[in-house]
């Protein structure tokens, strides 16, 4: 569904991404594993257009979207939940949801609106609360549903357990293996590898920009070493 070949990201005569290759496969959930600096939060700004490719390919069902701009690939079928969230806070649950949904005008996007509103009942509880007032699990639930709201079929998540205590850590979680199993592929970068390790069918280390371990979920809990010496956990 994703596959990103030989991508290479500069900003100025920094060198954020060196030659990096990725493959998701349809439904797959893939974690980008990597320390702070390590380039991961800048690979899913380049698949989502919000950095731009020095070289390399990037690919959606076969489709090049390599330079596309940020809504032609949401148009093509990518989301993508920011790290930090991203939500519009003077804006109501609703309100964030439907702006979810703004590059499928004319399209009826209700039963759309009633899945996501099911699938997270402590934003179901709020529909009417301005985004400020939500706790920031009820938040990262929000990014997630807004993004869902596009209908993609590759989901971006960056840094979703960022600033949440461990237990809601685990719910949001639990809702994107919900969104994997519902048939859409998952991309998440996430500092955290032992909470990767869980959910993750297959896992990239990034250090400096570079791809420097891949494997199954199963080959990273046998190699616990290796990961602790790349990511220091």
């Amino acid at each position: 569904m994703l596959e990103v070949t030989g991508l290479n990201v500069r900003y100025g005569s920094v060198e954020a991404l060196r030659d990096v290759s990725i493959k998701v496969a349809t439904g797959g959930l893939v974690a980008i594993l990597g320390a702070n600096g390590a380039g991961k939060s800048t690979l899913l700004r380049a698949i989502s257009g919000i950095a731009r490719a020095a070289s390399g390919t990037i690919a959606v069902a076969g489709e090049a979207i390599t330079g596309l701009g940020p809504e032609q690939i949401v148009r093509r079928g990518v989301a993508h939940v920011p790290e930090g969230r991203g939500i519009f806070p003077d804006l109501t649950v609703k309100e964030n949801l439907m702006m979810g949904a703004y590059v499928r005008r004319g399209q009826n996007v209700s039963a759309d609106y009633s899945r996501v509103m099911a699938m997270f009942p402590p934003i179901e509880r709020r529909e009417r609360s301005f985004g400020y007032t939500l706790s920031g699990g009820e938040q990262q639930m929000l990014a997630i549903g807004r993004a869902l709201m596009a209908a993609p079929r590759v989901l971006l998540a960056d840094e979703l357990s960022l600033g949440l205590a461990p237990v809601i850590i685990k719910q949001v979680f639990a809702k994107l293996d919900e969104v994997r199993k519902a048939g859409i592929t998952v991309l998440v970068v996430e500092q955290n590898a032992r909470l990767a390790m869980k959910f993750a069918d297959y896992l990239y280390v990034l250090k400096y920009g570079q791809v420097v371990m891949e494997g199954a979920r199963d080959e990273f809990e046998r190699s616990t070493a290796l990961v602790d010496a790349y990511l220091g956990v």
